[in-house]
């Protein structure tokens, strides 16, 4: 009994001899990944990332419908023929679209025929109106060529002592007016824009610091051990680039959507009185591959701009502990 007992405890000597497996502990990160205030952010930042790039596309669809106003009315100008007595309508429209057809500068002349005029008065006459039976003006359109306009003073001259009843309208009027009117709009939409945008850079700067008050002890714990200031806002900066990242993501994510869904809508009512006075005013709702770039433009700022944020806080943070408590 003895010799066993003297066995077993041989075998247990050679057991706690061996050499044991050291057990791997996970690294954790020295900023913690989730917390209240890193949820905060992410939110914040995906809020004022929302509104920046919903304020960007509006600014881009409203540059891009003015220039396509402007287009559109540079390329025409109109011919209005009112009737009067003993004046054969159709061979004075004929006459007055040969002289401005032969003028050097015009493509082409179209002219209107009474359906088409009776079509444009029915929102105000009704339909099946007779174009015959009320002194109702008719149109020719000219189409110009923009490299090469012609001399509206001479195509006018040339009309009006044959045609008195007829009138040359260049749009000039209307083409200045719309361009001051654009110009102002872009001006008063990258003004907003500004705002909008910095208004995001003081709620990221502000919420990042506020973040980076609830990892305060984390600082000053690596600040005591010895760790070194770029070494601490290298890890911070990291951190809190993947989450502005992350909320600057959600938030372009969420304007490109509203985009897109508003554009389907554009596309799928083309027909109704609503989709044809909103494509008027802004087109087809689509802010195009530029818009798209600024959108993921915006993103990469933001997010930078709040990683950028925390590290300059970080920075600072070790003398700040250093002048509070000068004997640690």
């Amino acid at each position: 009994m003895t010799e066993l007992s003297a066995e077993h405890l041989d075998a247990q000597a050679d057991e706690a001899a061996a050499p044991r497996p050291r057990v791997q502990r996970r690294m954790a990160p020295i900023v913690p990944a989730q917390n209240i205030a890193g949820r905060a952010l992410v939110l914040v930042i995906a809020i004022m990332t929302f509104l920046s790039c919903l304020t960007f596309g509006a600014v881009t669809l409203v540059r891009d419908t003015a220039s396509v106003w402007e287009n559109q009315i540079s390329r025409e100008a109109t011919i209005q023929i009112k009737p009067v007595d003993g004046l054969d309508m159709e061979a004075a429209l004929a006459q007055a679209s040969q002289i401005a057809g032969e003028s050097p500068g015009v493509k082409a002349t179209r002219i209107i025929d009474r359906d088409a005029t009776a079509r444009l008065l029915e929102p105000w006459l009704g339909s099946g109106l007779n174009i015959d039976e009320l002194p109702v003006p008719r149109l020719i359109i000219v189409t110009i060529d923009e490299s090469n306009p012609p001399d509206f003073a001479a195509m006018r001259a040339a009309i009006t002592p044959k045609l008195p009843s007829a009138s040359l309208d260049d749009h000039r009027t209307w083409v200045d007016r719309l361009v001051a009117m654009a110009r102002t709009t872009v001006t008063i939409g990258i003004a907003v824009l500004a705002l909008m945008l910095s208004a995001t850079v003081l709620t990221v700067v502000f919420a990042t610091r506020g973040a980076m008050a609830g990892n305060g002890h984390i600082i000053e714990v690596l600040h005591f051990v010895g760790a070194e200031a770029r070494f601490i806002a290298r890890e911070f900066r990291r951190h809190f680039l993947i989450t502005g990242m992350k909320g600057a993501a959600a938030g372009g994510a969420a304007a490109v959507a509203v985009f897109i869904v508003f554009s389907w809508w554009s596309s799928r009512n083309m027909a109704t009185p609503q989709a044809d006075q909103a494509t008027a005013l802004f087109g087809n709702f689509a802010i195009g591959s530029a818009g798209y770039l600024g959108v993921v433009l915006m993103v990469l700022v933001i997010g930078a701009l709040t990683a950028a944020t925390s590290h300059a806080t970080v920075v600072a943070y070790p003398s700040d502990i250093d002048v509070r408590q000068p004997e640690a």
